[in-house]
Order: C-alpha cells, then sequence, then structure tokens
C-alpha cells in the first residue's frame, strides 16, 4: 500500500480553521467549521474572478452586465465606471451587489481610496453635525474619521409617500434623520406590515451594508422630510472597518455580559456593531426616572448607582432619591423599562469615571428580533432587580 499524500493546501487550510476558532472560541465548533469554510470558499471563488479580468475588481462588489453586449462596449463601460464622480442624488444606486460578506481585514487598500468629499455651505454642516450627534455608529469613530463621513454625507429632501429604500433591494446608502415621520414596513404573507416608525430622529440602512444583505425593510416618507445619505463604499472604508476593530476589542468582554452570553456567537457580533461609547464623570446623571426609555447600557469600567424617588405615608412621591442597587463592569441598567414597556423606573448615576457601553433598542431590535424574546431568555435574573426596584415582581410574560 502507498503512502498516502497530504493534499497541497490542507495544512494551511486547517491551520486557519485553528486560528479563528481559538480567536473566537466559539461554543459550537461545527456550525462556526461551516462559516469559516464557506467564507474561504467565497474568497477564493471572487479571487478567481478577478484574475480574469483585465483589471482588477473593486474587492466585495461586482456589478452585472449583459453578456449579450460586445466586448468593446462593455470595457468603455468599464472606463466610465472607473472614472465616475459621486452626485449628491440619493438615486445613484447600484444595479446589483454581490452577496459577498464585505471583509474588512481583506481589505488592505481601502485606505488609499479616494475620499469621498459633498461640499457644504456653513448651515449644512451645522444641520448635519446635529442630527448625526447621536447616532451610536458614530460614537466610536475617532475625530478625523467622523470628520470624514460628514464629509462624504450628501442631502436628500424628501416628499411624503416616497420610498426612500425597499425590502429585497440591495444596500447602497446609510441614511441618518435630520426631519421627518417616515414608516417602517415589511411584507408579510404579502401584506406590508407597519412595524414602526422614526419620528424626526434616528438612522437606518446599516444593515444591509454590513452583512451583504438585501433590505430588510420599507421606509417610507410620511411627510415632507430631510435626510443625510452615506454611501456604500465610504460607509464600508470607515465605519465597517471600524467596526471590526471594535468586535476584536469587545468580543471577549461581551461573553462576559450575562444578558447576551445565551447569544449565539453571530448575534454577539452584531450585538457589538451596534455598541456605542459613553465616559460619564463622577456623580452625571445616565438615566432620570420618569423618562422614556429608548436604550440600555453595559458598564464597562467603573461603577453606577441606582436610585428611586421615595413615597410619603400617604403614598405620594417626593424628591427625595433612596438608593437600590449598584452596578459594576459586566452588569447592564435600564432594561427593565424596556421590558416592562414602562417609563425609566429609576435614575441612575455614575460613581467615578465610568464608560459604558449603549444599545439602542431599535437597533437591538432590527438585529436580534423582538427586544422582549431576547431578554425573557434570562427572565430568572429580573425578578430580583424588579422587586429592589418596585418593592414587587412584574410578570414579564405578559
Amino acid at each position: 500500500m502507498s503512502k498516502a499524500e497530504i493534499p497541497v493546501g490542507l495544512k494551511e487550510l486547517l491551520q486557519g480553521y485553528a486560528v479563528e476558532v481559538l480567536r473566537h472560541r466559539p461554543a459550537n465548533l461545527a456550525e462556526f467549521a461551516v462559516q469559516h469554510f464557506t467564507s474561504v470558499l467565497e474568497k477564493q471563488k471572487q479571487n478567481q474572478r478577478i484574475k480574469k479580468r483585465s483589471k482588477p475588481a473593486k474587492k466585495g462588489v461586482t456589478f452585472e452586465t449583459n453578456s449579450n453586449k460586445p466586448k468593446k462596449d462593455e470595457e468603455e463601460e468599464e472606463k466610465e465606471e472607473d472614472t465616475v464622480k459621486c452626485t449628491t442624488g440619493k438615486y445613484n444606486r447600484r444595479v446589483s451587489v454581490c452577496a459577498e460578506a464585505y471583509n474588512p481585514d481583506d481589505d488592505e487598500d481601502g485606505d488609499s481610496e479616494p475620499r469621498v468629499v459633498h461640499p457644504k455651505t456653513d448651515e449644512q454642516r451645522r444641520r448635519l453635525q446635529d442630527a448625526c450627534k447621536d447616532i451610536l455608529l458614530f460614537k466610536t469613530l475617532e475625530q478625523e474619521q467622523f470628520s470624514e463621513v460628514l464629509d462624504g454625507m450628501f442631502e436628500v429632501l424628501v416628499k411624503p409617500q416616497e420610498h426612500i429604500i425597499d425590502q429585497g433591494d440591495d444596500g447602497d446608502n446609510f441614511y441618518v434623520i435630520e426631519k421627518g415621520v417616515y414608516d417602517i414596513l415589511v411584507l408579510k404573507d404579502g401584506v406590508n406590515l407597519c412595524v414602526g416608525k422614526y419620528n424626526n430622529k434616528g438612522s437606518f440602512g446599516e444593515l444591509a451594508l454590513m452583512y451583504n444583505t438585501p433590505r430588510a425593510a420599507t421606509i417610507i416618507a410620511t411627510e415632507e422630510g430631510a435626510l443625510w445619505g452615506l454611501d456604500r463604499a465610504t460607509f464600508h472604508r470607515l465605519i465597517v472597518k471600524n467596526n471590526a476593530k471594535k468586535r476584536r476589542m469587545y468580543e471577549t468582554f461581551i461573553e462576559s455580559v450575562p444578558l447576551l452570553n445565551s447569544l449565539e456567537l453571530s448575534e454577539r457580533m452584531k450585538i457589538v456593531d451596534v455598541l456605542g461609547a459613553r465616559v460619564f464623570k463622577d456623580g452625571e446623571c445616565i438615566i432620570t426616572q420618569g423618562d422614556k426609555a429608548d436604550c440600555f447600557y453595559i458598564v464597562e469600567s467603573g461603577e453606577v448607582k441606582i436610585l428611586i424617588k421615595s413615597k410619603t405615608k400617604a403614598g405620594q412621591q417626593d424628591n427625595t432619591e433612596v438608593e437600590v442597587a449598584r452596578c459594576s463592569r459586566g452588569q447592564y441598567f435600564g432594561e427593565l423599562a424596556l421590558v416592562t414597556n414602562k417609563p425609566r423606573a429609576a435614575s441612575v448615576y455614575a460613581v467615578g469615571e465610568t464608560k459604558c457601553l449603549v444599545i439602542d433598542v431599535r437597533a437591538f431590535e432590527r438585529l436580534l428580533g423582538p427586544c422582549m424574546d431576547i431578554m425573557k431568555r434570562n427572565i430568572s435574573q429580573y425578578e430580583d432587580q424588579l422587586v429592589a426596584l418596585f418593592g414587587s415582581s412584574v410578570d414579564l410574560k405578559h
């Protein structure tokens, strides 16, 4: 019997998988292997397509062409595509985007791509900065990166009943809302259902760009409004590459958070993508009792104290605050108002300098389904907190 020969490339292939396993430490090795080797296969196919072309294609993106067109026409279109200038209209959309995930670690040439700049007046710049100041995706960007994002954004004026994005379409732009009301529609059983709305603030369109998937919903303007758009290439170069660094920074920390450690690896990584970071000074108020809840927090470093307003013997609430709990690294707060769908039940203050990760509830729901379903996976953990805050347990199942 002849000695079996080891196939060329097998050693490197298995070594690459082993390295990724040690980096990510997945709970399910088989599932992780499928994801890993599928990604490897897609990269190989992409490299083969690039080699077939006389001119290198941009990574992660290809365009459909008509195979019946003469070769000369295709070459002329290719030249036009390479020299096309950016326009400020939102209708400069891609015909088709290849369903290959953008891998920022592979994009060695990303920083050398020309910087996109849409000129703005001082007044436009001011309005844009106001619209972007609370966008979580921008919170972890360095100042220079944030300035590039602002430079690359373009204004979009919309009319009532105008479709901004349509479910099933390829992702072209990311949008930040300056003003206007926008319905979120999802097609289910042949019927468009309104599942929510944006009211003069927020952002949308990032998921299709991050994960290279079709649009998950239709967004329609219900009145005249204004948006700021960021094209796909700039979004990848600045936001997605920054998120890749953020994943490496926070993946171990996220695994230690009780609320999130029951999630699959892919779910946890998506959560990291929408994390924002905020630093609070000693004594600074993070949450005010009675306010509407739109996000929750995870303590990365430092400590917070939770206080509720006490009640008089007659049952009336006075302005005296009583400390009921504290949260430190890895613990989370602010999610109870989301679970009970009520205003904030307590106020939260920083103890010393404290850094918190912030998760916007809309982004959380869009990524992982209804927020309540995720919370219920660890429902027993909430009972003690609810007793501490409200004096009695709350049935979260209804």
